[in-house]
């Protein structure tokens, strides 16, 4: 990729705010490749990965962007819409309208995985299979590294779902965010990243299943028990409580998976 005259080598002990420019058009470096819109995305993303483009950040018109970077409108649609195929950006409409930086990344990936599930690539029990090695090894870092900020945020979650099943409340956030907070506890990003995708995935899955009290409350115990040895450090509980957890939850996810299967067996008799 080749960069413009007008780029300069920059000293890296200067401050970050110095190295922000003032015009979103000017932080962009020329495209010169045959797959040009991929390069562009490339580029776009770079952009985002530095920092120099946030989240709510607006881009540049398509007209200000393609003859900043050296190719084509059409390129420039492309790789516009790559781009938020890929959760990296949105188009608004309207006068105001345009690409918009935003953090949908996750989202993308758990429709992945939902579509995979979908087209039967992907079992309940490879679901579970999967995050139980994930959820492990996520618990043996939490055993690890768990911190008081990390045990006082699993309280309050653990607190707030047992007052919601004695208000008999279904406590679905809660039951999710837990996961979540463990990821956290981890101190390790990829985890979390993986555990919200699990998380994103779990909940489509949940949501589709006829929520009842006695399988929240009982998920609520579960997590309950498991935050327990964990603050005891007791390791072989803790995973033998998550093992036994995660086979509940596939055995009350096997109705999705059968009406799933049973929609796919209908739609092929037409």
């Amino acid at each position: 990729m080749t960069r413009s005259n007008s780029s300069t080598k920059k000293d890296p002990e200067r401050s970050r705010a110095s190295d922000i420019p003032t015009s979103k058009v000017d932080i962009f470096n020329t495209v010169r490749r045959k797959r040009a819109f991929e390069e562009v995305s490339a580029e776009v993303k770079r952009l985002i990965f530095k920092g120099l483009l946030r989240p709510g950040d607006q881009l540049p018109s398509e007209n200000e962007l393609a003859s900043r970077l050296g190719v084509g409108r059409q390129t420039m649609r492309e790789a516009i819409r790559y781009l938020e195929l890929s959760g990296f950006i949105t188009t608004k409409k309207g006068a105001k309208g345009g690409a918009v930086i935003t953090d949908t990344v996750l989202d993308s990936i758990s429709n992945l995985l939902l579509d995979a599930f979908q087209m039967k690539k992907a079992t309940v029990h490879d679901f579970i299979v999967a995050r139980l090695e994930i959820e492990k090894a996520i618990l043996k870092q939490v055993l690890i590294h768990i911190d008081d900020e990390n045990i006082k945020l699993l309280r309050n979650n653990t607190s707030l779902a047992r007052k919601k099943i004695e208000n008999r409340q279904l406590a679905f956030h809660e039951n999710v965010e837990f996961h979540k907070l463990l990821a956290k506890a981890s101190k390790n990003y990829i985890f979390v990243v993986l555990e919200e995708t699990i998380m994103t995935l779990m909940a489509d899955f949940l949501s589709r299943r006829q929520s009842n009290l006695r399988f929240s409350s009982r998920v609520v115990k579960m997590h309950e028990d498991i935050f327990k040895a964990i603050v005891k450090k007791n390791d072989s509980e803790a995973f033998t409580l998550l093992e036994k957890h995660l086979l509940e939850v596939e055995e009350s996810l096997k109705g999705f998976s059968e009406r799933s299967n049973a929609t796919r067996e209908e739609s092929d008799a037409y």
